[in-house]
């Protein structure tokens, strides 16, 4: 005898044995599912064929299921109830009453753009969970999005062109400096930079790639005599006089009040963007999420410029 194949049974089969159990009868059956006495029986006879065994003992006093039928019907109750648990699901994710927004970001967003756009989203839809998985490397966001891993994404523009995106903000390159009794000049040369010991991040930090990027566009190089990878780390070090960096404005917030900040000799900046896959069906909360930072962060699709610029 052939196995049975899931892929044939129909719901409407699985409906018409629970209702049959239910009640009792093929004609009472019927009446529940406002069907025909005879496409009930066709549904049942369909389904034992498929299925390979008897499920129901007809007689003139009504239907009875066989030992392998109550089996049976008690497993179609559990797919019918899965299936209205499903639409229960959809319907309430489609009220902003459930669901779940995944976002994947470098810590610097996460710290400090993140929190206060989360508390708003939260006052307004408090069911709505969102879980933050933080990235060291902004090609490690884009690919979290790219797999399915997180819904929306925070990287540096430009990005790839499987993705939408908008700008964020523009976030300006500082020097900082040890403590000194006098002010330094700002901007600083590239001569009075190479007076000082670099703590940078390690050569696999994103931020740094981008940096390095950025300088020899202009023929300079970075050679740091420190690599050091959490940000307060660095600035730390800076503070206890033992060199200088160069970080972003949010990244290196908050700025010990001691050191010294001064401007490259040439501006610099790094320009964070929000992403979302391409074409992708992002479920409700995701676009309201969306629109609750855009409330707190204006955003421009990209290339249009921004309002917001820090580091100025």
């Amino acid at each position: 005898m052939a196995k049975a194949d899931p892929h044939r049974v129909k719901l409407s089969q699985l409906r018409a044995l629970v209702t049959i159990a239910d009640t009792g009868s093929f004609s009472e059956a019927a009446l529940q599912m406002d069907l025909s006495q005879s496409a009930v029986s066709h549904a049942i006879a369909t389904l034992e064929d498929e299925l390979g065994v008897i499920l129901l003992s007809r007689s003139r006093h009504g239907a009875v299921l066989t030992p392998v039928g109550q089996q049976i019907t008690e497993e179609a109750r559990l797919v019918l109830q899965s299936l209205q648990n499903l639409c229960h699901q959809a319907d309430l994710a489609k009220g902003l009453q459930s669901g779940e927004v995944r976002l994947a970001a470098f810590r610097s967003v996460a710290t400090h753009i993140l929190p206060e756009v989360i508390r708003q989203f939260r006052e307004q839809y408090p069911h709505i969970p969102i879980a933050i998985d933080e990235k060291s490397h902004y090609e490690m966001v884009e690919d979290a999005v790219r797999q399915g891993h997180a819904d929306v994404g925070f990287t540096y523009l430009p990005t790839k062109a499987d993705f939408e995106s908008w700008e964020l903000l523009r976030d300006r390159y500082l020097v900082l400096l040890p403590p000194t009794p006098a002010p330094v000049a700002s901007p600083l040369s590239w001569a009075d930079l190479a007076a000082y010991p670099l703590i940078l991040p390690p050569s696999d930090d994103g931020d740094r790639q981008h940096l390095e990027g950025l300088l020899r566009r202009q023929g300079q190089t970075l050679k740091p005599a420190y690599a050091v990878r959490e940000d307060s780390t660095i600035l730390g070090m800076v503070e206890r006089g033992l060199g200088a960096t160069i970080m972003a404005h949010l990244a290196a917030q908050p700025i010990p009040p001691h050191l010294q900040v001064a401007e490259l000799p040439i501006p610099l900046e790094r320009t964070i963007g929000v992403i979302i896959l391409k074409d992708a069906l992002l479920p409700p909360p995701v676009y309201a999420f969306l629109d609750r930072l855009k409330t707190v962060w204006p955003l421009c699709p990209h290339g249009t410029g921004t309002k917001l610029e820090l580091g100025r």
